[in-house]
């Protein structure tokens, strides 16, 4: 698959529901020892600011929280659980919000994304958003890095139209919002948790 340019700055500047489906069959892009890691984004979680009750900015003003109402079209890496997630600064003007890639369909340096899982299975590669930090190596050295810019090491480029989306309610979240912000490829083998 062709990778094509890199997503511009103002493609977050929108309502991170609309930026977490839009999100999908772009490609995830990270420049590791000069090889290129790469994976079609199949799912996605969209995150609001302080009144959303599965968001790092509900009841806290901490780093990430105010993150949520930074810049748009820059990385958001946190851990939970021992694991990194990578998330995409995404939000209105004067708002606040983010998007959580939660699945990758890899298509390019594989071999090495294997060697750094240790795991020989594609399908469990990155089917998660713990596992694809893992397999791309993606941890708080890239915390706050532009993924619109070139010279960035981690980008989000044109990829594939995606026709077969379905949404789901976020996955492992205690409390949620009353509609689905989870989005995902239907029929993708990839994603981490199949309806």
């Amino acid at each position: 698959m062709r990778m094509g340019r890199i997503l511009p700055q103002d493609f977050y500047a929108r309502d991170p529901a609309l930026v977490a489906m839009n999100l999908l069959g772009k490609v995830l892009c990270r420049v590791l020892r000069g090889i290129i890691l790469a994976g079609v984004i199949v799912e996605t979680e969209a995150y609001y600011g302080e009144t959303d009750p599965a968001s790092r900015a509900y009841r806290s003003r901490g780093d990430i929280a105010m993150m949520l109402y930074g810049d748009v079209g820059r990385a958001l890496v946190y851990g939970v659980h021992g694991k990194w997630l990578f998330n995409v600064v995404a939000h209105e003007p004067h708002g606040s919000g983010g998007v959580l890639i939660r699945a990758l369909e890899p298509i390019r340096g594989v071999e090495m994304m294997k060697k750094l899982r240790k795991i020989d299975d594609l399908l469990k590669l990155t089917n998660g958003p713990g596992r694809l930090t893992e397999a791309m190596d993606i941890n708080k050295n890239l915390h706050k890095k532009p993924v619109y810019l070139n010279s960035s090491e981690i980008t989000i480029r044109e990829g594939r139209k995606e026709e077969n989306i379905a949404r789901s309610f976020r996955i492992g979240v205690t409390k949620d919002l009353d509609i689905p912000l989870r989005f995902y490829v239907k029929n993708s083998r990839f994603v981490s948790v199949r309806a």
